[in-house]
């Protein structure tokens, strides 16, 4: 399709590396989404899912299967956190956020571990991946990280830690190297998503009759 041929067309060079119109904007959609996430801004989910639409058409370019999946997947988990926060916003008239219980951590923690294990090993099994294992990691990780951020727990920006500290190297050697740049972009802002998260469930427990307009209204 002509548009396809477009969106990954090189729109400049960056250390000898092409970077594809789509992995281009694709990020920067993806790093506003990260600056809407840590205000609770509703138009983070479909800046997201926007986003995501671009960035599968230059993981297909890239030949990696587990990270374009994974682009799926977010878009479908970005409608229902998208829902989830909606409703949140008209019943309490806020984005609520919590910890997360030990029981919910450790979901958390099996989901990634065995569906990194499960899903590596449909990657490896259909060649779809040259380097599965760690491209199912990022594709796991993401789904948890997003299911956690549509719950509204501060560990969903801790899942998305973890995913960058492999997301860095992957997205380099899989010839993205604006991605990879992106990367680090995106681990400084989560390094300050988990501090503000923090301190507002603290205000929250503190103050929790804080009027709804002063609170999520972003």
């Amino acid at each position: 399709m002509e548009i396809l041929t477009w969106l990954n067309a090189p729109l400049f060079h960056l250390l000898g590396k092409p970077v594809p119109v789509s992995d281009f904007f694709g990020n920067i959609l993806a790093l506003a989404t990260v600056w809407l996430a840590l205000r609770r801004n509703l138009w983070s989910w479909p800046v997201q899912i926007i986003g995501s639409v671009l960035l599968f058409c230059a993981s297909i370019s890239a030949h990696l299967g587990g990270n374009a999946s994974r682009q799926v997947v977010i878009v479908i988990a970005a409608v229902w956190g998208w829902s989830r926060w909606r409703k949140s916003r008209e019943d309490t008239g806020e984005v609520v956020i919590r910890w997360a219980g030990w029981g919910e951590r450790i979901g958390l923690l099996v989901a990634l571990v065995v569906g990194t294990a499960a899903f590596g090993f449909v990657l490896a099994w259909g060649g779809w991946s040259w380097n599965p294992y760690p491209d199912a990691y990022i594709f796991i990780g993401s789904l948890v990280a997003m299911y956690a951020q549509g719950r509204a727990i501060v560990e969903f920006w801790f899942v998305w830690l973890a995913v960058d500290l492999v997301g860095i190297p992957l997205a380099v050697m899989g010839g993205l190297v604006f991605s990879g740049a992106v990367y680090l972009l995106f681990f400084i802002m989560v390094i300050v998503g988990i501090r503000d998260w923090a301190k507002r469930t603290h205000q929250t427990i503190s103050h929790p009759a804080v009027p709804a307009q002063e609170v999520g209204r972003d």
